[in-house]
């Protein structure tokens, strides 16, 4: 399997904090592991150490699900194109090939979503 590379090229930190992002979710970050008040208090008092260390935060994992989610709701392939890529790390043949297109086409749209996401991220990183 190829290892996805993002220095020294156009877009390359979007795509890595994209990268970011996407093992962030995997891994169910963000997500509250609890179901009840009780269960919420004892895992404050007995927190479990994590062995994972992330390059994100989860705020700025939280601003690109948000500017994601603003991609999918205009533009509904692009936006899933992008979250298939970097959110389930799917190949870009494979999001092709279940597509009915080829993979240059999957990559146009995943790079085109990714400056989407750059351009919206810009602006939102400014205001905060």
């Amino acid at each position: 399997m190829k290892k996805r590379t993002y220095a020294d090229k156009p877009l390359g930190d979007t795509e890595y904090l994209l990268e970011q992002w996407g093992w962030w979710r995997m891994d169910g970050m963000g997500v509250p592991r609890y179901v009840s008040q009780l269960a919420v208090i004892m895992s404050q008092n007995n927190p479990v150490p994590s062995t994972k260390s992330y390059v994100i935060t989860d705020d700025v994992a939280t601003l690109v699900d948000g500017v994601l989610a603003r991609l999918i709701k205009r533009n509904q392939q692009m936006g899933d194109f992008v979250w298939f890529y970097f959110g389930a790390k799917w190949p870009a043949n494979r999001i092709g090939r279940e597509n009915d297109m080829s993979e240059r086409k999957a990559w146009e749209l995943i790079k085109a979503g990714v400056a989407w996401i750059d351009g919206a991220l810009d602006g939102e990183l400014d205001a905060a």
